[in-house]
């Protein structure tokens, strides 16, 4: 019956989608972030909805919107983003490995930079963007939501093996999506003025910093350490937050399970074998980097060229590893160029979202923009630092994230052009 239900609403919306690409933007990112299909125990778990979402919604575009609205909206992020595409592309078709598996990865990464320039197109106005962020949201929180809820009941004593599925499915990136979404709640509620919505945001950021530990993810752990102090930081409360924070750190200890104190007691332990590894495996990414220093190995190719640049010989350890750390699988896989580029647009967002702010604080009519702005920088900063500790160069949420950091540049300029609006 659940499966029934999912297939007929996405089909229901696929004219929609149609007529409408921004709503079929909408769903797709539902289907991409909630995954109604990975809640489900048969035939639509394996069924392709997002494809066919996507599809109605681009061709829709075509038949409908072309030549009244753009495909996509070129600024720092849009042409930052098309660069990266095409530098990785070389790197990728230069490669010393092309198999199956690194086919299936770049297609997937070029489809996921074709969504995010879509997206910039789409989200157009203030309205647009709102409907995004709620989306998002809603969607990242109905699992935070759930988690957060079973580890209350359950007294914190059963760890998140999996996530829900797609680019979910690890318990890392899993955790690290759902730490990215505690701005977006926190934010988002803000700048509502209904009370119960206020208050549903933040018990959903306090249920989903539980799902958050209960991952038992270390880097998730100290990405959602650094997001928590950089909204303290923009507060314009520092104080009273960082004396609200420090309780928090006080109390933690004597609330949370043991397992997941020793957890996390453990990230300064360079003997315990996962943190031996990923420094082993940075050493290795270096040694590809200092070899391979325009087009790396290739996209896809740092496991598959592992044991060629592993510092253990090889007649010691035949294990390869992935490059943990999103900033050297970029710089080891696409190269130095590749690298900068993607430093660059990371950088970008602050020096922009701090313009859109500065430019903002005096337009009480702008209000929705300097919040969304300030939501942007502590997405960014928990995506940097859990990005320090995991493999995800080309996560879905990061690379979707550039598209709406460019849609607020575009709708926040656009409304400072135009007079004040008062009441």
């Amino acid at each position: 019956m659940r499966d029934l239900i999912v297939l007929l609403f996405v089909m229901s919306m696929m004219p929609t989608s149609f007529r409408r690409p921004y709503i079929g933007m909408l769903v797709f990112s539902w289907l991409a972030y909630m995954r109604p299909q990975d809640l489900c125990w048969g035939f639509a778990r394996s069924m392709r909805l997002s494809f066919f979402v996507s599809l109605a919604m681009l061709l829709g575009w075509f038949a409908n919107e072309q030549g009244k609205r753009r495909f996509t909206l070129w600024e720092p992020r849009t042409a930052l983003m098309v660069t990266l595409m095409a530098l990785i592309a070389i790197s990728y078709f230069q490669a010393e490995f092309q198999t199956e598996y690194t086919n299936k990865y770049f297609i997937e990464y070029i489809k996921i930079i074709i969504i995010a320039l879509f997206t910039v197109g789409q989200c157009d106005s203030k309205d647009r963007l709102r409907g995004m962020f709620w989306v998002i949201a809603i969607s990242l929180g109905f699992f935070g939501v759930k988690g957060g809820s079973w580890g209350l009941l359950s007294g914190g004593g059963s760890q998140i093996m999996r996530g829900p599925g797609g680019m979910l499915e690890d318990n890392n990136d899993f955790a690290l999506a759902l730490v990215m979404n505690i701005p977006l709640l926190y934010y988002m509620g803000l700048g509502e003025k209904k009370k119960w919505v206020v208050r549903a945001t933040q018990i959903a950021v306090m249920l989903t910093i539980v799902t958050v530990l209960l991952t038992h993810s270390r880097g998730a752990f100290l990405a959602l350490s650094f997001t928590a102090l950089w909204i303290a930081y923009r507060s314009g409360k520092l104080f009273r937050a960082m004396m609200l924070l420090t309780f928090l750190a006080a109390l933690f200890p004597f609330v949370a399970p043991q397992d997941i104190i020793d957890r996390i007691a453990s990230i300064g332990n360079t003997e315990e074998s996962s943190a031996s590894a990923r420094l082993t495996t940075w050493a290795t990414a270096f040694e590809m980097i200092k070899d391979n220093p325009v087009w790396g190995v290739g996209m896809r190719n740092f496991q598959l060229r592992y044991l060629d640049y592993s510092i253990v010989p090889v007649s010691e350890s035949t294990t390869t590893y992935v490059a943990h750390n999103s900033y050297l699988q970029i710089w080891a896989e696409s190269g130095s160029l590749a690298f900068m580029v993607y430093m660059g647009v990371l950088g970008s967002v602050f020096i922009s979202m701090g313009r859109i702010y500065r430019k903002c604080r005096y337009r009480p009519d702008l209000e929705w923009a300097m919040n969304y702005a300030r939501m942007m920088e502590a997405t960014t900063v928990g995506f940097a630092i859990g990005a320090f500790f995991l493999n995800r160069g080309h996560f879905d949420l990061w690379y979707h994230w550039l598209a709406l950091v460019a849609a607020l540049n575009l709708c926040a300029n656009a409304a400072l052009r135009r007079p004040p609006q008062l009441g």
